[in-house]
């Protein structure tokens, strides 16, 4: 018998939390062009200081497996991949005219980077990334709903979604390929703590929906 991998186990059993994520009033939003900017202005900066903390947890667990230089290398891999994002908050907020440097985090902001903080200072590799793992995936997978058109009831417009590029950019192939390589990643490193993963990986999916619902209209 073929066991799943251990992330395929732990995004079908939080499935409903990643569905109530697309189903959000904010990613209905972004799916019909609808979304008030001023409500995306603020998801700008928010997301950009959780980016930060998303990096320092990625450098952390890359110091505890410095020993291991393949699994050092792939973490590196995955860091670049926030700075380039980070890269696109920072085009949004030249734009928009946000101060990323200033930050006021919101109360989900905040309770998730403290959540990824404790695990990324406390736990073992492994357990850190899997508090890391759903949001990569859960990104990549609404990127790529959104834009296959499949999400209900997106309103006819003839007009360019001035989100296109937010959903370009989380369904493309090149952030699939570094989703699916933290999944791969999670299951070298996790492989021995499912206990552990399981419930830091819940945990990350609930600070997911609990971000998205903070920007509701």
């Amino acid at each position: 018998m073929t066991h799943r991998p251990l992330h395929q186990t732990l995004w079908t059993r939080n499935a409903g939390l990643a569905q109530a994520c697309l189903d959000s009033r904010f990613v209905r939003g972004l799916a019909a062009g609808t979304l008030d900017p001023e409500t995306f202005r603020r998801y700008v900066a928010q997301d950009a200081f959780f980016l930060r903390a998303f990096f320092s947890a990625y450098a952390l667990a890359a110091a505890r497996a410095a020993e291991r230089l393949e699994v050092a290398r792939r973490l590196h891999v995955l860091m670049r991949g926030v700075l380039d994002e980070l890269e696109l908050h920072r085009a949004y907020a030249e734009r928009l005219d946000i101060d990323l440097d200033h930050v006021v985090p919101n109360a989900a902001a905040r309770g998730y980077t403290d959540f990824l903080g404790h695990t990324a200072w406390r736990a073992e590799a492994g357990e850190t990334l899997a508090a890391m793992t759903p949001c990569m995936r859960l990104y990549a997978w609404l990127g790529q709903r959104l834009a296959a058109g499949d999400h209900a009831e997106i309103p006819y417009r003839d007009w360019a979604n001035p989100y296109q590029d937010w959903i370009d950019t989380y369904a493309s192939q090149d952030f699939e390929g570094l989703a699916a390589e933290l999944e791969g990643l999670f299951d070298d490193l996790a492989a021995d703590m499912p206990e552990r993963a399981a419930k830091a990986y819940a945990e990350a999916m609930r600070h997911e929906l609990a971000f998205f619902e903070a920007f509701g209209e």
